[in-house]
């Protein structure tokens, strides 16, 4: 609801801006025409097209050619659209007001192109630098935000955190002190160690291997399923073509533990979680379901704030290049993640 409310306060701006400078260019120029209705029909034509090339600059050229480095194209194709969208508003302007132009390079010709191609190309530069600055501003504040919640979790990483050494130890000696015939436990208790030594060492750099990532979360499936009987179906499923990539550390867990969490208990079928990592033209695919129980219905509940802290970090961490779905029924939930990585 409140995405909604900003979206149409948004939405609301621009339609307010456009009827301002819609007013203020037929105040300016309505003399300069023969009848009210010829100046209304041109000021339209004006501004729609100058609106048009504005919202294909910023919302298309900028982010698909200029953030992408592609300099030498997004000038071919902003100076081609200014010139191409001049002449068709000078022989539509030529048809409203009933005198059409002629193909030839007579003075008034010429003046028309200088108003048209000149006002528009710094019109739409004048657009296109707003939309660059506020996209700068943005950026600038996802990186604080970023900042400030990696601080967080640091300093309470800091606050909850055992001494390693002496954690590490203990754990080596509970598993020396485990009979060599219960393989099981021992098994255990290394995946654990592993898992520990993950998030203590090396889940504090800003991306780690994907490979590492995979292996974690291998391991935590490995765990839970001991604690799971014959009623509980686990799969885990991930190509091998999954490496030679980074990504944020511990950022697909929270859905893993999520479903383990809320698996439902039936005694009369089967219980299951199924997990699929996949990767196509580089783009990560993520996805995760699990069988729920009827009674416990909602996804804002069965989410929890591990959700709401994943879906924040993937917001502040890629923006624009990740998108989540998550779907939930009487029986099942169910989480689609894509994120590009490449």
């Amino acid at each position: 609801m409140q995405n909604a409310s900003f979206f149409l306060k948004y939405k609301l701006q621009h339609v307010f801006f456009w009827v301002l400078v819609l007013g203020l260019w037929f105040y300016l120029r309505y003399q300069d025409y023969t009848t009210r209705s010829i100046a209304i029909q041109i000021t339209l034509l004006k501004v729609a097209d100058l609106a048009a090339m504005v919202y294909i600059t910023n919302y298309l050229l900028i982010p698909r050619l200029l953030y992408k480095k592609k300099y030498a194209f997004f000038i071919f194709l902003f100076i081609l659209m200014i010139l191409a969208s001049s002449l068709l508003k000078i022989y539509a302007g030529g048809a409203i007001t009933g005198h059409p132009v002629s193909l030839g390079w007579s003075n008034d010709l010429k003046l028309k192109i200088y108003e048209n191609v000149i006002s528009d190309f710094f019109l739409v530069a004048a657009g296109a630098a707003f939309q660059l600055v506020f996209d700068y501003l943005q950026m600038q504040q996802r990186m604080v935000e970023v900042a400030r919640e990696k601080a967080e979790t640091e300093l309470n990483f800091l606050k909850s955190q055992m001494n390693p050494h002496f954690l590490f130890n203990s754990l080596n000696a509970v598993y020396f002190l485990i009979n060599k015939d219960n393989a099981e436990a021992r098994a255990a208790l290394h995946k654990f160690s592993e898992m520990l030594r993950y998030q203590l060492y090396e889940a504090n750099d800003d991306k780690i291997p994907i490979e590492k990532e995979l292996m974690y979360l291998k391991d935590y499936v490995d765990l839970q399923q001991l604690r799971k009987d014959e009623k509980y179906s686990v799969q885990f499923n991930y190509s091998a073509d999954i490496k030679g990539f980074r990504i944020e550390p511990l950022l697909l867990i929270p859905f893993v533990e999520n479903a383990f969490k809320h698996i439902s208990h039936n005694s009369d079928k089967t219980n299951f979680i199924k997990l699929d990592i996949g990767r196509n033209n580089g783009t990560l695919l993520f996805t995760i379901e699990n069988s729920k129980e009827r009674e416990k219905a909602t996804v804002q509940k069965q989410g929890g704030i591990g959700l709401t802290n994943v879906r924040r970090r993937l917001e502040l961490l890629y923006p624009g290049k990740h998108e989540l779905s998550i779907a939930e029924t009487d029986q099942l939930f169910s989480v689609t993640l894509k994120l590009q990585t490449s």
